[in-house]
């Protein structure tokens, strides 16, 4: 390992995004520490040079820290973290179970939001470093049949700008990332046509660049879905209600 490697951890790293982003990085020559509950998927993955396998589960806050504490002392440091973990039921999203609206947000949501505790000590007293979270565009406004998913991203969107404000005081970047419909064995769940589909390897390539080369609050792709969640969020709520109900009636 070269002395100024950089050194990333990514959660959700056994698959989809997670994983196309750890491999990236792991052929830009950073030191990758990968972790999720698949610990055989992991392992295959550990097979390349630069990446390190750590499973565990996020929805284990004492386990979440406790693997910090373990690559920190394999590492001795971390550069950046990709908090990617995420889950989402497609036939359980069709109606409102508060069961399954609780196992999401326990994922996507609570899940990410120990991930971040797990490493809020080490950066604020390193006074440098950078937090990213991957989220996604439809946090900006509900969707029919999405009564648990919608929900958690909204919730990390939310949760992301306002540690925004926490960690810059310490000199601690925070970033927002928010794919459109990116094809991964979740998104394959959807019944419907996914506008402006891309692979995980477009969208890792547009993180790394994100991250690594620029340094906007919020990672957005691809341009077009962009373009069309940020005219979602100022229009009046009776204009889109009315496009939303229109699409979902045809």
């Amino acid at each position: 390992m070269s002395e100024n490697q950089k050194k990333v951890w990514v959660t959700g790293a056994s698959s989809g995004i997670g994983k196309a982003v750890a491999e990236k990085f792991a052929k830009e020559n950073w030191k990758v520490a990968i972790s999720a509950r698949r610990e055989e998927l992991l392992n295959d993955m550990a097979k390349n040079s630069n990446i390190f396998a750590y499973p565990m589960d996020v929805t284990d806050q004492n386990k979440t820290q406790e693997t910090f504490r373990r690559i920190l002392k394999d590492f001795g440091e971390i550069d950046l973290c990709i908090f990617s973990s995420g889950t989402y039921e497609r036939k359980s999203e069709k109606g409102l179970s508060v069961e399954n609206v609780k196992k999401v947000i326990d994922v996507n949501f609570i899940g990410v939001v120990a991930c971040v505790k797990s490493v809020q000590e080490y950066f604020q007293n390193k006074k440098s470093g950078h937090i990213s979270i991957v989220s996604s565009p439809v946090g900006y406004r509900g969707l029919p049949k999405s009564s648990g998913y919608t929900a958690s991203k909204a919730s990390l969107n939310n949760f992301t700008q306002g540690i925004y404000f926490d960690f810059k005081k310490f000199n601690v970047r925070v970033t927002l990332i928010s794919p459109g419909f990116i094809k991964t064995a979740l998104t394959d769940k959807n019944e419907f046509k996914m506008p402006f589909l891309k692979d995980t390897n477009y969208a890792a390539e547009k993180i790394y660049d994100g991250l690594v080369n620029k340094n906007a609050f919020e990672i957005i792709f691809p341009p077009q879905i962009a373009f069309i969640y940020k005219v979602f969020q100022i229009l009046p709520n009776k204009v889109y209600n009315y496009l939303v109900n229109r699409f979902v009636n045809k």
